[in-house]
């Protein structure tokens, strides 16, 4: 029986050539395998690359569905537009991501990472397009040692190829969920595309290429801040991908069909096809590591070898240290039920928020002079009204003062604003009263749908006026 702690935290280096990199190129060389979590991630990042790469491309009510557009400051999101008034809730949206995440690895540990993290699923698609240009594992590895030839350029220049125009799709994506893609993508397609948007989709094509293709799992060892501090999250009925040694040890090759107690062995045949297929390199049977994703590409390679032996699955699989300690995994308990009734409260909130988000929004800003007097020898006060429709309709809006006995306002009372837009109206308020009772006195101003009187919007300023004429 082995006698390592199955719930360390080992921080290693990526294992040596010889196990699991090609020969002295230094690159991870994973294996292709099959099995239910593959499929599950495939299936979780096909949906996640659907949403990302297509959703740029719809429309809603002749303009982009969703558009962050920072010139106008205004962003879309399908039926709602956002103003920069409204980025509370942006921030809240953080909050119950971050609890989210919280909750998640609470439960069942790095699954956002092997799932669902940007550079997990793009290091995966990388992955795959080195597999239809180069080969399978072994192919890679004979390929990276041999000498150049023209078979080697020609499937290198296939991969550098799809790498390439993977990274510019995404780099121009990415722009353009704040850049309208459709002119942005007919200006790169023409070779039009200059200036700002150029840059940044180069940058973001960049940035991917360099990431999937080449740092892979360095972003994982060395940059990710999460791998940090997983294990401070962890409890002992912690979800993760585990090796069981009270099962697998001792460990050594046997013959299919033989009795591998008779022989003291363990049911780890020692195949190392757990290591061959982990895209960071490291030997899940050395315990919990910092380089562990949680993708439970192991669990498959193992349970393939598992069902070839004639032995049960699970020998590496989702477990928690209670578990492997012979316990049974408690389900609920306060750590993970803080973290979900945080996370309900929190969706709760924003629901409850986005109800009761004004549909029509009013800023009022005083002009830089303290007061002047009008041709009526009234003293008068200036403003700069800006009125903001959030909804999808056109709409007309009246303007007054509230509770404002002594003062009249002057210009506009009425405007029609189209939808998700704003105006900026100049207005006036004079004081009626021959001496004011304060020097500065607080005045508010409201804006009422005409339609429909539950939307409206009011604004506090103040009314400076002389004491003495």
């Amino acid at each position: 029986m082995s006698d390592r702690i199955p719930y360390q935290v080992i921080e290693i280096a990526p294992p040596a050539a010889s196990s699991h990199k090609g020969l002295g190129d230094g690159v991870v060389h994973t294996r292709s395998f099959k099995g239910l979590y593959r499929n599950l991630r495939i299936g979780f990042v096909g949906v996640l690359f659907v949403l990302f790469f297509g959703t740029a491309w719809l429309n809603w009510n002749g303009r982009q569905a969703v558009l962050w557009d920072l010139s106008e400051s205004k962003f879309h999101v399908f039926a709602t537009t956002f103003w920069p008034q409204d980025f509370i809730l942006l921030s809240a949206l953080l909050i119950i991501c971050a609890f989210g995440l919280f909750a998640v690895t609470v439960f069942a540990g790095r699954v956002w990472c092997g799932y669902s993290c940007p550079q997990s699923t793009w290091t995966w698609l990388y992955m795959w397009c080195e597999k239809i240009s180069e080969g399978d594992r072994n192919q890679r590895i004979k390929l990276a040692a041999g000498p150049w030839s023209l078979n080697k350029v020609a499937r290198r220049t296939l991969k550098h190829t799809l790498w390439l125009a993977i990274a510019l799709l995404t780099g121009l994506t990415f722009v353009g969920y704040f850049t309208p893609i459709r002119p942005l993508a007919a200006e790169l397609l023409t070779l039009q595309l200059g200036g700002v948007a150029l840059f940044w989709v180069v940058f973001f094509a960049g940035a991917t290429y360099l990431n999937a293709g080449f740092l892979r799992e360095a972003v994982c060892l060395h940059m990710c801040p999460y791998a940090r501090f997983q294990a401070v999250m962890f409890d002992t009925d912690t979800l993760a991908v585990a090796y069981d040694p009270r099962r697998g040890e001792q460990r050594g090759p046997r013959k299919k069909g033989s009795d591998p107690r008779a022989q003291k062995l363990g049911d780890c045949i020692d195949c190392t096809l757990c290591v061959q297929v982990c895209p960071t390199g490291i030997d899940i049977r050395d315990g919990l590591q910092m380089a562990c994703i949680g993708c439970a590409a192991c669990i498959d390679a193992c349970d393939g070898v598992m069902d070839k032996m004639g032995y049960p699955r699970g020998l590496v699989g989702y477990k928690s240290e209670h578990s492997l300690q012979g316990g049974s995994t408690h389900w609920l308990r306060p750590r993970l039920l803080g973290y979900a009734t945080a996370l309900v409260v929190m969706v709760g909130a924003l629901v409850l928020a986005l109800q009761a988000r004004p549909m029509v929004s009013l800023d009022v800003i005083k002009d830089r002079g303290l007061f002047r007097e009008n041709a009526q020898g009234q003293i008068e006060n200036i403003y700069l009204l800006k009125v903001i429709n959030k909804t999808q309709q056109p709409q007309r809006y009246q303007l007054r003062l509230v509770d404002a006995e002594g003062f009249e306002l002057h210009g506009r009372r009425e405007l029609s604003i189209p939808a998700g837009e704003m105006n900026e109206l100049p207005v006036s308020v004079a004081l009626l009263a021959e001496r004011p009772a304060s020097s500065s006195q607080e005045i508010t101003f409201e804006v009422r749908d005409s339609d429909d009187p539950a939307i409206a919007s009011s604004a506090r300023s103040r009314f400076v006026a002389p004491l003495n004429r």
